[in-house]
């Protein structure tokens, strides 16, 4: 259990490289479901098209679907835009800039899946079998007696080698086609590899503080979320352990005092900082109704992003004022608490 925990510990505080390991495994499994993925073309006219197409097109739909799906800044990106206004105002850069890493990651296995689909030529030539001059591949005398219904028909049967009687037409429009298709692949491939060559190559041409912005700031939503969770874990944890002691100090305060009687030289101590830490974490909410009333405020009006610096330095700030007062008052006084004394020394001479 402590090896899976430190592992889910690593991959939470890697979320970028946890991603991106979840898009790579997306993207074998795709080609390992498309390799084990038994291909069954119904060689029928009305429905091969349907059936090609549809091999093509709805994998890559879902597992674009599920790239979202298993994106946790998902849910980030759409409290980021459905949250009210409040303190804090709402940049559209940021968001599209969330949207636009989300997108790009779930576009790997879908377009691993067409590449690897085009290549391998089975669906287009489903698809595409109908559309065929049989004319072209050899000896076709046979079809020019056949009605157009027919012809349609019996072209429709090439994807399937048991249903097509003439071997060598069959093997010749098969070739055809999925050279056709292999150069779609290679050319879905090369618009791939040159459009994110150029979202490369062109952005560092712009300004890059909007892009240090966006970053940023895409970077702090999500950190503020997992510390806002991480913190109302540990305040929820200490709330209920409060609320369970105060509960049993009420309903058997004899055992409770007969428990610190015989436990008390042993471990009193280590329960009275443990009881004072949990008050700490506490922060002062100790009632159901506050708790719900920070957690609404901070839905409706998360506060502005304006650090203080009188905040950040008040313990500094009561030092530093007691010492000007200790050190005041002594010279009222006509004495300087713990302040050094200097000594002056004047000589005249006549002359």
């Amino acid at each position: 259990m402590d090896k899976f925990r430190m592992m889910f510990q690593f991959l939470q505080s890697n979320q970028e490289s946890f991603m991106n390991g979840i898009c790579g495994i997306m993207a074998l499994a795709s080609a390992q479901m498309y390799s084990t993925f038994e291909f069954s073309c119904p060689c029928m006219p009305e429905y091969n098209y349907t059936y090609g197409i549809g091999l093509l097109l709805i994998p890559p739909i879902w597992f674009f679907m599920l790239g979202f799906v298993l994106n946790n800044n998902v849910s980030v990106l759409a409290e980021e835009w459905k949250r009210p206004t409040g303190e804090r105002l709402k940049d559209p850069t940021i968001l599209r800039y969330m949207f636009c890493s989300i997108t790009q990651r779930s576009l790997i296995a879908p377009a691993l899946w067409v590449s690897v689909t085009l290549m391998d030529g089975k669906s287009f030539l489903c698809a595409f079998s109908t559309n065929l001059d049989i004319e072209k591949f050899g000896n076709s005398s046979f079809i020019k007696e056949m009605s157009e219904t027919e012809r349609t028909r019996l072209l429709a049967r090439i994807p399937c080698e048991d249903l097509f009687e003439h071997k060598e037409l069959r093997v010749a429009a098969t070739r055809y086609i999925k050279c056709i298709s292999q150069a779609c692949g290679w050319i879905f491939l090369l618009m791939i590899t040159f459009t994110a060559f150029l979202i490369r190559a062109i952005r560092p041409c712009f300004t890059q503080a909007a892009f240090l912005k966006t970053k940023y700031w895409s970077h702090y939503i999500d950190i503020e979320r997992k510390m806002f969770d991480e913190t109302c874990k540990e305040h929820a944890k200490s709330f209920a352990k409060v609320c369970i002691h105060q509960y049993f100090e009420n309903i058997s305060g004899e055992m409770q005092s007969l428990h610190h009687h015989h436990s008390g030289k042993d471990g009193g101590g280590d329960e009275e900082e443990d009881k004072r830490s949990d008050e700490e974490r506490l922060l002062g909410i100790r009632a159901q109704d506050d708790m719900n009333k920070v957690l609404w405020n901070w839905h409706t009006c998360k506060p502005a992003l304006a650090l203080r610096k009188d905040q950040m330095d008040d313990k500094n700030n009561s030092k530093l004022t007691g010492k000007i007062n200790e050190a005041f008052n002594g010279f009222a006084n006509g004495h300087t608490h713990g302040t050094e004394k200097k000594e002056w020394a004047v000589y005249y001479s006549k002359v």
